[in-house]
């Protein structure tokens, strides 16, 4: 049997208003090691300066950048008809091994080479856990043009079981399906000599994070409240506001890393978070986690973090202060879910997709081989 031809170039799509850009170019760092090139289609917004400035030090990778506006946004629907146009013509200039997307409705484009699609968070799996109820038929488009692409998709990759069992449930069924978890480099993150406060992460706007419960208990912790993020909407809209707790604004990663290698505690008491990087990242940092009680954060973290109920600001307020109050219970914590976070390796990551990479140019021989997770739809990495 012929051999399947090596991996080397990927067309891969990424926004750069969210964590999707983190994840991206983590792996496309990692992959780099293996000798795979990828070019990088961006959407959503112009890179920032620092994240051009991440973008250069990763070798082989290329930037194609845009600002068609994302599949979530309102009214988005001739931008992302116009993104497909690009992509296709990216394809056709760049000529890639694979397809690698991570974004939905262009699954179902008349694409040249094999693709996969990675289901980060989706609009109506968002609305349920934030809002209690199924989304509204304004979404009707998004649904259809969502489902579409996923069932069209070669495989599709969750970076947890509880996402993608969300995303059969609401778009499915896929052809092949995989459980990647991501990653973060630890030396990015160091702790240092801890301090007496809490820090969160994470767009102000996004009832998801629910970052309002730390604005609600602020007033009753006798230490601050530290919250770095977006306070704009990228969709337009409000700036969200603080009072009780200190907003440092959007930070750069690397000064995210540093606020979080001196704090004691990270909070994040989410309705909705599929993996959730900020948290892998305090963890590195050597925080003390306290998270939301929702299955995904469950399922990465098991027994290294306390969890609360996002509805329960008593628990919320009573975990905090127990945790600040007692530095040993804290260290300890800490060190647990330092150790969890540790697992959780660029290097494993990129191994996981390059055998998917693999697997997707050439699914005969991966049934042929033994990779009975193809087409089945529970293997995890």
């Amino acid at each position: 049997m012929a051999a399947t031809p090596p991996v080397r170039r990927v067309l891969m799509t990424a926004d750069t208003v969210g964590g999707v850009w983190t994840y991206a170019l983590e792996l496309c760092r990692a992959l780099a090691v293996d000798g795979v090139e990828v070019a990088l289609a961006t959407m959503g917004a112009p890179l920032s300066p620092g994240q051009w400035a991440s973008a250069r030090e990763v070798p082989g990778l290329s930037i194609h950048e845009s600002t068609y506006r994302l599949e979530w946004m309102d009214d988005p629907w001739e931008d992302v008809r116009a993104a497909g146009k690009w992509l296709l013509e990216l394809e056709a200039r760049l000529e890639p091994n694979l397809i690698h997307l991570n974004g939905y409705c262009h699954g179902a484009l008349p694409w040249r080479a094999p693709t996969l699609m990675v289901a980060h968070s989706c609009v109506l799996s968002w609305w349920e856990a934030v809002k209690g109820e199924s989304a509204p038929s304004r979404y009707d488009r998004y649904r259809e043009e969502v489902k579409r692409g996923l069932r069209a998709a070669g495989c599709v990759v969750a970076p947890s079981a509880a996402m993608l069992a969300d995303a059969e449930r609401l778009h499915g069924p896929f052809r092949a399906t995989r459980v990647i978890a991501n990653a973060r480099r630890a030396e990015s993150f160091p702790p240092g000599p801890k301090e007496d406060f809490v820090l969160a992460a994470g767009r102000l706007w996004d009832e998801a994070k629910n970052l309002a419960a730390l604005e609600k208990i602020a007033p009753w912790l006798p230490f601050p409240v530290r919250i770095a993020g977006e306070t704009h909407h990228p969709g337009g809209g409000d700036s969200a506001r603080t009072c009780q707790v200190e907003s440092l604004g959007r930070l750069t990663s690397a000064e995210l890393a540093g606020w979080m290698s001196r704090a004691g505690v990270y909070a994040l008491p989410a309705r909705y978070e599929p993996f959730g990087l900020s948290i892998l990242e305090a963890a590195l940092a050597g925080c003390a986690l306290v998270l939301g009680d929702i299955p995904s954060l469950r399922e990465v973290w098991g027994d290294a973090a306390l969890f609360v109920d996002p509805d329960d600001s008593q628990g919320l307020l009573a975990a905090l202060r127990n945790l600040m109050e007692h530095p040993a219970e804290r260290e300890r914590q800490a060190a647990r879910a330092r150790e969890r976070a540790l697992t959780f390796t660029p290097r494993r990551m990129a191994e996981a997709y390059l055998e998917l990479y693999v697997n997707v140019l050439d699914p005969k021989r991966a049934r042929e081989e033994g990779f009975t997770y193809f087409g089945i739809g529970r293997g995890q990495s």
